[in-house]
């Protein structure tokens, strides 16, 4: 065998090994599912961003490159990317809950990993709620502009309130 040859079979080798390293899992119902991160060296930093809808199931999927060499910022599209195809296949959008990432440096074995935690919202239902949510907001504000209308909020006071009310969910 030629050394180019035996070259070339050397990196086809470590690519196919490098490769076989990577993990991923199955999506699966987060309350009932133990976290990738689960008994690792190196437990990862959580982020949650934004809370679960009552009576909507959550899921999660985990994804670990196969190397350092390979961005966290690659894991999380990729993981983000299978989440919303997941919800998408139902007809829904994913709505990131809670996210896990690994914490440099990405060497000896603290390959980058990911691990969402999500749910599929339903589209139609959102923009109901939204609607609702709105009318609540234009009710509250015409009581507030009435209360200032009668005197019986200060100009300063009725900003604050607005404020209040304009900042909700």
């Amino acid at each position: 065998m030629s050394k180019a040859r035996q070259s070339v079979m050397t990196m086809i080798a470590s690519a196919a090994l490098l490769v076989a390293c990577a993990g991923t899992s199955s999506i699966r119902p987060a309350n009932s599912s133990k976290s990738g991160f689960d008994g690792a060296v190196f437990a990862g930093e959580t982020s949650v961003l934004n809370s679960s809808t009552p009576g909507v199931e959550s899921y999660r999927l985990f994804q670990q490159a196969a190397t350092g060499f390979v961005s966290l910022e690659t894991v999380r599209a990729s993981t983000e990317k299978r989440a919303t195809e997941y919800c998408a296949r139902s007809g829904a959008q994913m709505r990131t809950l809670s996210e896990r990432t690994s914490t440099p440096p990405h060497i000896l074995g603290n390959f980058p990993r990911v691990e969402i935690v999500f749910e599929c919202a339903d589209v139609a239902r959102k923009a109901v709620t939204n609607d609702a949510g709105t009318e609540r907001k234009f009710a509250k504000l015409a009581q507030l502009k009435t209360l200032l209308d009668d005197g019986a909020l200060t100009k300063s006071e009725f900003d604050r309130e607005k404020a209040k009310i304009l900042s909700e969910e």
